[in-house]
């Protein structure tokens, strides 16, 4: 995802283990020519486009 504020891209990677995500950013983003840093994020709960249309929609 393109987004705004300190980061340049968001990336939402789907994996089996721990150590899939451990490899993924570890390994494989590693040796990415220019990826020089980055930040890993873990999401406990995933919520529906309704769900998340509420909470957004609060006050308008």
């Amino acid at each position: 995802y393109s987004v705004s504020g300190p980061y340049d891209i968001a990336a939402i990677a789907r994996v089996q283990s721990n150590d899939a995500i451990s490899d993924l950013v570890t390994q494989q983003l590693a040796q990415i020519d220019y990826i020089i840093k980055t930040e890993t994020m873990l999401a406990f709960k995933a919520y529906s486009k309704d769900d998340l249309e509420g909470m957004f929609s609060v006050g308008v």
